[in-house]
């Protein structure tokens, strides 16, 4: 464990060995499935701070019957007692969360909104008083934090908006394997050439999958394509190690209390499996039985469907055509790749490395000497301005709106921003696409889709709905606070006219502004119901 103390602070220098401006610390946070990571900027080293002795804070929130609730290390320390309820894994839930998702914990309903923004506030005070990043109680923190390659804008805005609410200011929010890639191209920089450009990010964590593949030239990176399983990672290789587990020792049905330890026991065996291993010990006291040994091969092949699964999704972002000179897109030569990179805390698994040097050439596959911090020290390197690094991002799904058609005899998809489309760099203005028409009844009613992929004109694949608002056509219920209230019935004559604006900003998060064109009057959302402002 690193238990140095850093004090290094960002600042604003005009002339070499002068300070002309204390502006704060600067912070990479990657928000994991099953731990936080913070590493920060230090004079060209990105080191991982730690909490309490341990390189990695607890991504988890406990619950009291009687309503408190308690975060990170407060709830690790509580997660075995009988009056708590642990939530694990609840970045999992962002998948298909937005603003106003509650859930049930502990016999209450509670905003996901609230639960992360209460996770947040608690690591920004343990990162003053329990971590060893010597800082001050009123320091200001400034930090690039991840989100996952292809979550929805939902997802982006809920990060964004709980950071900030935690008294963070967020510099930049980049997708993880790209965060990723710039952790690889401060140790390996030596392996990226003229000839070859090319680095694939293979970013196994313990909710989500991502493999991206970047074009890196000098210090400039551009993200080429993604693509992504947004339920498959180290919490799916414990359930299956479990299943395998309590399938040896014929047990009879156990309870939530009993599984919930054995489940922990598996990912403590998993995590400490090497490259060496041979035997695969597992604890069972709570079952009250002896320990039970099974061959490494016995847990690598319930294992191996699932690593299956991210080679099939790396095998698009590896072969899939590339852009070329003239904006001509043809595959990637094999020659050109400089390497497959692989992070996340999954990916310290051996079988991953394993079967990526089977399938794509040992020379290829590099593991990440830190998979657990990689993203947070990418992020870090972000930050630093002396790095002199800079990044093209481009969405990794669709982002569009359903419409009628044919009289409302049919529904149709209209694609606002398409997965390939280049996000703005931070500092840049927003991107822009505007849609005019004349409206045809007396509410519009608005519901916004993010897909993975269009097939013929339909959303397919992934799919993540927002959620849905309604805009007053009819002058007359624009005083009416609830609008899913009232009948949507076609107008007698010709509707104003209207224009949806749709703005990017270079977090991926997209706002819309509804105007009536006739009388000025508009409404803007941000990520559906999130919040709206009349003018």
């Amino acid at each position: 464990m690193n238990r140095q103390c850093y004090r290094t602070r960002a600042t604003n220098s005009t002339t070499p060995g002068r300070v002309s401006k204390v502006e704060g610390m600067r912070l990479g946070i990657d928000f994991g499935t099953t731990h936080t990571a913070v590493a920060l900027v230090d004079r060209g080293n990105y080191p991982v701070i730690a909490f309490d002795g341990n390189d990695v804070f607890p991504s988890l929130v406990a619950a009291h019957e009687n309503g408190e609730l308690r975060y990170g290390l407060d709830a690790a320390a509580v997660r075995h007692l009988p009056d708590w309820t642990l939530l694990r894994s609840f970045k999992r839930l962002f998948n298909d969360a937005g603003p106003a998702t509650e859930i049930v914990l502990a016999g209450r309903r509670v905003l996901l909104a609230h639960l992360f923004e209460g996770f947040l506030t608690c690591l920004h005070r343990d990162l003053v008083t329990r971590s060893n990043a010597g800082l001050a109680v009123d320091e200001l923190l400034e930090a690039a934090v991840s989100v996952p390659a292809n979550a929805s804008s939902a997802q982006r805005f809920l990060t964004l908006d709980a950071f900030a609410r935690a008294g963070f200011q967020v510099r930049a929010l980049l997708n993880e394997p790209s965060a990723a890639g710039f952790e690889y191209a401060h140790r390996y920089r030596a392996t990226i050439t003229g000839k070859r450009e090319y680095v694939a990010i293979y970013d196994l964590g313990g909710g989500t999958f991502d493999a991206s593949l970047l074009k890196m030239s000098g210090r400039q990176s551009e993200v080429v394509t993604s693509e992504g399983v947004q339920r498959l990672g180290g919490d799916d290789f414990d359930a299956a190690i479990l299943e395998l587990v309590l399938s040896r020792v014929g047990h009879p049905p156990i309870d939530t209390s009993e599984r919930m330890l054995l489940l922990e026991e598996c990912a403590r065996q998993k995590e400490a499996v090497g490259p060496n291993t041979r035997r695969f010990l597992v604890d069972l006291t709570v079952l009250e039985k002896a320990p039970l040994a099974l061959p490494i091969d016995e847990i690598y092949a319930v294992c191996t469907p699932l690593v299956e699964k991210t080679l099939a999704a790396l095998e698009p972002v590896l072969f899939g055509a590339v852009r070329g000179s003239g904006g001509r897109a043809s595959p990637l030569d094999p020659s050109e790749l400089a390497g497959i990179y692989v992070v996340g805390g999954a990916g310290a698994f051996p079988l991953v490395a394993r079967l990526l040097r089977e399938r794509f050439g040992d020379k290829r596959v590099k593991r990440s000497p830190h998979p657990f911090a990689a993203t947070a020290m990418g992020l870090a390197v972000f930050l630093d301005e002396s790095a002199g690094y800079s990044l093209s991002e481009r969405f990794s799904r669709t982002f569009g709106v359903f419409r009628e058609s044919s009289s409302g005899g049919d529904v149709v998809f209209d694609p606002i921003f398409d997965r390939e489309t280049v996000v703005p760099a931070a500092g840049e203005p927003p991107l822009l696409s505007i849609r005019r028409y004349r409206a045809a009844h007396n509410i519009g009613h608005y519901r916004f889709v993010e897909c993975s992929r269009v097939d013929e004109g339909r959303p397919d694949g992934d799919l993540t709905p927002w959620d849905e608002f309604h805009f007053p056509f009819d002058r007359d219920l624009r005083s009416r606070r609830d609008l899913a209230a009232e009948p949507v019935k076609r107008s007698r004559g010709e509707g104003p006219e209207v224009e949806e604006t749709y703005s990017c900003a270079a977090a991926g998060t997209v706002e819309v502004t509804v105007k009536d064109l006739s009388d000025g009057f508009a409404r803007s959302y941000r990520l559906g119901r999130i919040g709206s402002a009349d003018s």
